[in-house]
């Protein structure tokens, strides 16, 4: 039997609002359901709280992140000094990024004159003395 408001329960047609995953709450890239199901899967505890794959995921992406930089600054390193180059002139990096390197051609080279007028100081900015009578 179904009743006078429409549904089989007796409930009203209300329209919901879409759910939001806590990924996207959180604004995580690791996906937080499913560390959710490896925790408990896993059987690292009997039960399993709502904020512990949140923090795990938070946690895991920080890690990512710091290795990448960590990456970074051994490619930086190791290319530019010269026996590490040397030592190292075959391998391959994993997450390689690109050497900063700029040619010598395209700096900008001071001229004497440059240097000269920076060094004199201009006489505008000066302040004039007073003279005391």
């Amino acid at each position: 039997m179904e009743s006078a408001k429409g549904g089989k329960s007796g409930r009203s047609k209300v329209a919901r609002k879409k759910g939001v995953s806590k990924t996207i709450k959180d604004g995580l890239q690791f996906l937080v359901r499913r560390l959710a199901r490896y925790l408990k899967k896993g059987c690292y505890a009997k039960r399993v709280g709502t904020a512990s794959p949140v923090y795990l995921a938070a946690t895991l992406e920080y890690l990512v992140a710091e290795k990448n930089r960590i990456i970074h600054h051994i490619q930086l390193a190791i290319r530019n000094d010269e026996e590490l180059g040397k030592l190292l002139s075959g391998v391959t990096i994993a997450y390689d990024s690109v050497l900063p390197n700029i040619l010598q051609v395209l700096l900008h080279k001071k001229t004497s004159s440059t240097r000269k007028m920076s060094a004199k100081p201009s006489k505008a900015s000066k302040s004039p003395k007073k003279v005391s009578a």
